[in-house]
């Protein structure tokens, strides 16, 4: 391919600059204003471009891949609500420590609330969630000032490079002259590719001493682990706190790690513990004297509400960027990553002793038996659908799972160790899930799994509409007919305006779309067709939505007696 630049050196320096940086991947939404980066990245030998309409899935489906590869994606949009509609895959970015690169088209400045079309205020607009806005100047084409272009190259390094160096989003916005479509041969610009920063970040002897005494002195240690990437964290070191008697590892589904010794069903620990009549007792049993955390947010409302009441003496947390205080308790940041801290700390710790693991652990093997006995006996219901779909979930699988019930119901599963779990937990809402599951999809190349609620599917549908779902792409929705968590909430479930306003309960099925769209449909709506209809769902090499519709009205009695079932 020829290389085809956009006349403006400003379109020219943006794209050369990314290329420098071996960002590669560029997903574009139509637009007139932000035509000269569209030119300029679509006619480039060594980049990807994606073109996807609809803005806010454009943002998603860019964060899915930018989630897999943990590099940059770069966004590109034309001028005015466009723009806005990058803000809740922006915000899940940066809660969620993904590298974005937003780049804006723009009017120059001077055409700004003059009341021409397309226009709003642009510089700075994500300023709350954002790790750098680089504000570029106009540069006339007819005189072209030098200061001005190295500004703006300055800009844009520097933004570019902070996307790398602190794993968040960052947005560029580029005022664009008319004319915007004329095209050239000939590169005009020639940038200076300032290096990133590369911190090898350490720690010294003395931050540890305090930690490494608090340990060693404590026969109750507890491990947190929240957000993981698959294959993260070194095995031996998970090995050697599997192995120790006076830790507790607590994993989350979306954590990625696995053992025998590990506990990975938080609340099925907790929950029965709330209603019982020696709550306070085994709370205390459970308070740990040292928390050790790391890894993203944390799903578990039950684990924050018991360790805020019941907190460890110490809590210390793992991570090269920061510590957020969720139990109100945070006694040091380590600004480092996870296996560095573990390399440094555990020639100098000590296995401990007592029986606080092996307490729980009786605890876990009764919950995990008394949890076969009550699906045994229940009706037809989101908890036996999940408890199936996980059991025939096929093993080396991407399992994309949407907000709101389906992380929860997943959370209280064992899932097989080689399937990689990522869910967009950083703001935890349901919008995108759709969009970024297929994102990731595209990137890893791996056959994807979506496992999402009614709602969430139906509120990010868009995420369909483009040309690059892998024929290996897979949906279940589970269709309760509304938003079933507002069930499980406190509340009175039983007004009209509870329907209305809460549950917005609905007669939508995904059946159309899934025409629409080109996928496979399939329907499951009562409890002999489960498992072969799952089997013969995962076994299907074509892109396939499976639908599943549960009785709204038993789903929460199934859940909330679930917990009391495996406590007595």
């Amino acid at each position: 391919m020829n290389k085809i630049y956009s006349t403006i050196p400003l379109a020219q320096c943006i794209v050369e600059l990314c290329v420098a940086k071996r960002i590669f991947d560029i997903v574009i939404s139509p637009g007139s204003r932000n035509a000269p980066l569209t030119i300029g990245f679509a006619n480039h030998p060594k980049i990807n471009s994606f073109s996807i309409v609809d803005e806010r899935s454009a943002a998603f489906f860019a964060l899915g891949m930018a989630q897999q590869f943990q590099k940059p994606v770069v966004l590109v949009c034309t001028s005015g609500s466009a723009l806005l509609n990058y803000y809740p895959a922006v915000a899940e970015a940066f809660y969620s420590d993904i590298p974005l690169v937003v780049i804006s088209a723009d009017r120059p400045e001077n055409l700004i609330d003059i009341g021409d079309g397309q226009t709003i205020r642009q510089p700075n607009v994500f300023k709350n969630h954002i790790l750098y806005s680089a504000n570029l100047k106009s540069n006339p084409q007819d005189s072209p000032s030098e200061k001005i272009s190295f500004f703006n190259e300055t800009e844009i390094n520097r933004a570019l490079n902070l996307a790398f160096e602190r794993n968040g989003p960052v947005h560029i916005n580029a005022p664009f002259a008319e004319p915007l479509y004329k095209k050239t041969d000939k590169l005009a610009v020639s940038v200076d590719n300032i290096p990133r920063q590369t911190e090898n970040r350490t720690i010294v002897p003395s931050e540890v001493e305090s930690f490494l005494q608090n340990w060693n002195n404590s026969d109750r240690k507890m491990i947190l682990v929240g957000v993981n990437f698959p294959k993260e964290i070194d095995e031996e070191h998970l090995e050697y706190f599997a192995e120790d008697p006076s830790v507790l590892v607590f994993t989350e589904t979306t954590s990625n790690l696995h053992h025998e010794n590990f506990f990975p069903s938080i609340d099925t620990i907790i929950a029965p513990i709330e209603t019982d009549e020696n709550a306070v007792h085994y709370f205390k049993k459970l308070q740990p004297e040292v928390l050790l955390t790391f890894g993203g947010m944390v799903i578990s409302k039950k684990v924050k509400a018991f360790l805020r009441n019941y907190p460890s003496k110490y809590h210390y947390h793992i991570d090269s960027k920061k510590a957020c205080d969720t139990f109100f308790s945070l006694t040091k940041h380590f600004e480092i990553e996870p296996n560095a801290f573990f390399d440094k700390i555990i020639p100098e710790i000590n296995h401990g002793y007592g029986d606080y693991r092996k307490f729980w652990d009786e605890v876990k093997i009764y919950r995990k038996k008394k949890r076969s006995e009550y699906l045994e006996q229940i009706p037809y219901s989101d908890f036996m659908v999940f408890d199936e779909i996980f059991k025939n979930f096929p093993a080396g699988r991407m399992l994309q799972i949407g907000n709101s019930s389906a992380i929860r119901y997943a959370q209280l599963f064992d899932l097989k160790k080689t399937i990689s779990v990522f869910c967009n937990r950083g703001t935890s809402g349901i919008d995108g899930s759709v969009s970024t599951a297929i994102g990731a999809a595209v990137a890893s190349e791996k056959p994807t799994v979506l496992v999402i609620g009614d709602l969430g599917f139906l509120y990010d549908s868009n995420g369909l509409w483009n040309n690059y779902i892998p024929e290996n792409f897979k949906i279940i929705v589970v269709n309760n007919g509304g938003g079933g968590i507002f069930r499980i909430l406190p509340g009175d479930n039983t007004t009209d305006y509870f329907e209305k306003f809460f549950e917005t309960a609905h007669q939508l099925t995904a059946e159309h779309l899934a025409k629409m769209y080109h996928f496979g449909y399939e329907k499951i709506e009562q409890e002999e067709e489960l498992s072969p209809k799952l089997k013969t769902f995962f076994s299907t090499e074509t892109k396939q939505i499976l639908e599943i519709f549960t009785p709204k009205e038993i789903n929460p009695n199934v859940l909330l007696n679930y917990f009391d079932y495996i406590r007595k």
